[in-house]
């Protein structure tokens, strides 16, 4: 009778040495386990510290501590936030999300879009057309069809006199106004401001035109940690070109200059105002002290009378600052994948959970490469059987081709 027999082939041999390989390669290497030094285990993770939803919640939402200072009570604003600038965290807002018309505090989303794409340096001679859109009664810099100016003499003219003649000029050079729009909106959701919708880059009264005191002050933040936007929110007074001679221009940031009666805010950074009668006053002001960094949004008092935006502003930067470290936060600026606090997403709980399971942390490392050279060892032990198997399987078969049955 034959012996039949399965021989270990080299195609069957390198296949294992590779699947060997594959488990090896498949754990990065490590620097902890190069020099053999275990990593120190891996802090826990934070637990949330509010609900992802709290601001989404009509009216006012607050958590404050023993400690904490009442919120003021002369603030009317259809809406309003405060937040931590440097970690996005809210203490504290009023219809965060209500969509309300923004006025010229559009303007910050429109420089955070724009200005990475202009040199500030550039030289631009202002064509006759290109402020054909600018609409009528909006705050000018005094941009003339004819005349050069610097990029960064029409960004003065944006942040200081809130001039639609001057963005509509920057829009142009930015690939014209409808792309300028378009950036700004793929600006708006890259930074997680899910309300603003830009009909018009200068924040001129239009149709379907909103945004909320979130995305306002999440503008804001993002234009604090930009030094271009930084420099020219926080400019009081300059000068803008007129030909052969050039003329004052002041921000009309009254908290910043101290102007029409209302007292200028220490520590104050900007950041930029507006104002239309369909939007009323609007307002992101953001303000220095003691190591903290506040952003504020104010939009549309109902009482108070012309200075009321910047008044009200200020009695919510006077409480932020009472009220750090001893209230809890309501929310985040940063978008959802940046948000350690942030709730996860249920839908995505479950892949979540196979990912984090498939990538162990640096205190792992060092069973994962003993495991790893099990296997392998495995592996080869499996490789010299079949060898073995398929030389002594070889031998009975020339026995048996020798003795037949």
């Amino acid at each position: 009778m034959a012996i039949r027999y399965l021989p270990c082939s080299s195609s069957v041999r390198t296949a294992a040495l590779a699947l060997g390989a594959l488990v090896l390669l498949s754990f990065p290497a490590s620097p902890a386990a190069a020099t053999d030094v275990p990593a120190e285990p891996a802090p826990p993770r934070p637990l949330p510290a509010y609900s992802s939803t709290l601001l989404d919640r009509p009216g006012v939402q607050v958590r404050p501590g023993p400690a904490a200072p009442g919120l003021p009570a002369d603030v009317s604003a259809l809406a309003w936030l405060v937040a931590d600038a440097r970690t996005g965290e809210v203490l504290a807002a009023k219809n965060a999300h209500r969509p309300l018309p923004p006025a010229s505090t559009l303007k910050s989303l429109f420089a955070l879009t724009a200005l990475p794409h202009l040199d500030a340096e550039q030289r631009h001679v202002v064509a006759e057309h290109e402020l054909d859109e600018v609409g009528d009664g909006s705050s000018l810099v005094g941009v003339a069809p004819g005349r050069a100016y610097r990029v960064a003499d029409l960004w003065r003219g944006v942040f200081l006199s809130s001039g639609n003649d001057a963005v509509h000029v920057l829009a142009r050079l930015n690939g014209g106004l409808r792309t300028t729009v378009q950036q700004m909106r793929a600006k708006a959701r890259e930074l997680g401001a899910r309300d603003t919708q830009v009909v018009s880059p200068d924040g001129y009264d239009a149709e379907g035109q909103v945004s909320s005191a979130y995305d306002l002050a999440v503008f804001g933040k993002a234009g604090l940690a930009e030094p271009q936007f930084a420099r020219y929110c926080s400019t009081a007074v300059a000068r803008f070109p007129a030909g052969g001679w050039s003329y004052r221009i002041q921000n009309t940031n009254r908290l910043l200059t101290g102007a029409d009666g209302v007292a200028p805010y220490p520590g104050l950074l900007g950041v930029k105002n507006g104002y239309t009668s369909h939007a009323g006053a609007t307002l992101i002001s953001a303000a220095q002290r003691d190591g903290h960094t506040l952003v504020v949004t104010v939009m549309n008092p109902q009482t108070g009378g012309a200075q009321a935006v910047y008044e009200e502003a200020r009695s919510l930067l006077d409480w932020g600052f009472a009220a750090a470290g001893k209230v809890q936060p309501v929310g985040s600026l940063l978008p959802p994948q940046q948000d350690t606090h942030a709730a996860p997403n249920p839908a995505h709980a479950a892949g979540t959970a196979t990912v984090r399971a498939l990538e162990p942390d640096d205190s792992d490392w060092p069973a994962v490469l003993l495991v790893a050279a099990g296997a392998v060892t495995v592996l080869a032990g499996v490789v010299l059987a079949l060898r073995r198997r398929a030389v002594s399987l070889a031998r009975r078969r020339n026995t048996a081709r020798r003795y037949p049955d």
